[in-house]
């Protein structure tokens, strides 16, 4: 059977299935939550986890409140003189996140499920064997220094907690809305796993599934990466056959979004001193260069695009100050997407910024990367560069605009799940379609990272260095699996 995981409404009868996108939602769906045991296996290397089923499910009084709802409850567009709103039955809404160690322990394995992840390293295809090792190396090399990260927020991520408060929250909005449905959490490093989640999906019963990464900008490596393992999924298993679905690509263009951002934002603003001269620094998380430039990623477009909205909401508030984008979180020696958070604070400060205002623009839930990496480390960098007032903008978490925004999203894709794409536009840079043809669009070749330099040159050249250093890396990865495996130092008997 083929199997085709589709973007904003897709195929899916009897012979095809596909994951669907809808049009840009937020969801929102009446309640269930998961995590079952699981095991995660990645090329070799494996890690189990058993992770606590936790789920809700709607009281009869509820559901029976809900259905009454229902029959006059206005569908989610503006249209007024649309018929009232179809309840559906059986419907579950996935939400996708990246997942986070809970626990000091969880670190070195949450990172080598990271590092394992072909979407994260794209190794050549000669060297794509080295994928386990090299997730190994690089994870517990990593593990030391991202510990002290998280043993400064609390000793774990709060991501887990939130994520699930969303699901309960998204839950209760759908409820109110009239259309009693289960949510689901699925990370994709760590617990509850998306295997585990999927899994209860098929338990559960659930005939419609409405899939919304929790990412709002579309990348290759963050919601590409959970689309692809759910195609993998649904084409292993044909009991998933019957199953309808749509994936909402991204939403950050959705009004409840740029709303409760900018609320966020103002509310912030007050506090300083002098509001208008204050610097609203947006900081995303950074992705490779070549994912955009070479693979086609859409996530710069739609980052660029999203403040673009956030800023011009603000501009109808009255609120007209000097903001700049940058990239955090980048990792390794290749080129990421820049300028880079860290090099523009230290701009603005040599420039005579003296208030900042940082704000998370594609996180929605705070996590290590907003607690630590922005309230520590770029304040700390802030304060040396001359920067005196300096505040951050919280996550969305699970701010009622937000979250009813995501609602409305679900409701509005619901009705394309197993329909046809294209029978109704969006506005969405991520085109409709299915997955395999948005990854063939973005992601045709899934090209490793780029060389520094591509042509070889005979001599002491740049290009020498850089295969030297390449085959060297290699060398060392070797005699570090067998380091690993036989239990003796490889090179200690012949220095001796």
């Amino acid at each position: 059977m083929q199997s085709s995981l589709q973007m904003p409404q897709a195929i899916c009868d009897g012979g095809k299935l596909g994951l669907q996108l809808g049009p840009r939602c937020h969801a929102r769906s009446s309640l269930h939550r998961h995590s079952a045991q699981s095991q995660a296996c990645f090329s070799g290397q494996q890690q189990s986890h058993h992770a606590h089923t936790q789920r809700r499910a709607p009281s009869r009084r509820h559901l029976m409140a809900a259905a009454a709802a229902a029959t006059v409850a206005s569908p989610p567009s503006s249209a007024a003189q649309d018929p009232p709103m179809r309840v559906e039955q059986n419907v579950g809404v996935l939400l996708l996140n990246l997942g986070g160690p809970e626990t000091l322990d969880d670190v070195q394995p949450f990172l080598y499920n990271l590092f394992a992840d072909p979407d994260i390293i794209r190794l050549p295809s000669y060297a794509s064997f080295l994928q386990p090792a090299v997730a190994k190396v690089i994870s517990t090399l990593r593990a030391p220094k991202s510990s002290e990260g998280y043993r400064a927020i609390g000793g774990g991520s709060p991501l887990r907690t939130i994520t699930l408060e969303q699901a309960d929250a998204l839950s209760e909005a759908l409820e109110r809305k009239g259309q009693p449905a289960n949510v689901y959490v699925a990370m994709r490093y760590w617990r509850p796993f998306t295997e585990d989640a999927i899994a209860q999906v098929k338990a559960d019963g659930v005939k419609k599934l409405v899939v919304l990464p929790l990412y709002p900008q579309f990348s290759i490596s963050t919601s590409g990466s959970s689309l692809r393992l759910l195609e993998s999924l649904f084409k292993e298993d044909p009991a998933l056959s019957g199953l309808l679905h749509t994936v909402i690509p991204s939403w950050y263009h959705r009004p409840g979004y740029i709303t409760a951002m900018s609320d966020l934002i103002q509310e912030e603003l007050v506090k300083f001193p002098h509001q208008e001269s204050v610097e609203i620094f947006f900081s995303a998380h950074g992705v490779p260069k070549s994912y955009v430039e070479e693979a086609g990623d859409p996530y710069k477009a739609e980052m660029e695009e999203c403040i673009q909205f956030i800023m011009a909401d603000l501009r109808k508030r009255g609120i007209s100050n000097h903001h700049t984008l940058a990239y955090q979180s980048r990792v390794g020696p290749v080129e990421w997407l820049k300028p880079y958070t860290d090099d523009s604070i230290r701009m603005l400060g040599q420039q005579g910024c003296q208030s900042m205002l940082a704000v998370p623009v594609s996180f929605v839930s705070e996590h290590i990367e907003t607690l630590e990496e922005m309230d520590m480390e770029y304040r700390e960098l802030a304060e040396e560069s001359g920067i005196q007032h300096w505040r951050r903008v919280p996550a969305l978490n699970t701010n009622p605009v937000f979250v009813d925004d995501l609602a409305d999203a679900v409701l509005e894709a619901l009705p394309f799940a197993g329909s046809m794409a294209g029978s109704n536009p969006s506005d969405a840079m991520v085109p409709l379609g299915d997955v395999e043809a948005l990854l063939e669009t973005y992601d045709k070749e899934r090209r490793v990272l780029p060389m520094p330099l591509t042509q070889w040159k005979w001599g002491w050249t740049q290009s020498a260095e850089t295969w030297n250093g390449r085959i060297a890396m290699i060398a060392i990865v070797v005699v570090l699996i067998l380091e690993v495996v036989t239990g003796q130092g490889v090179l200690s008997g012949r220095l001796e």
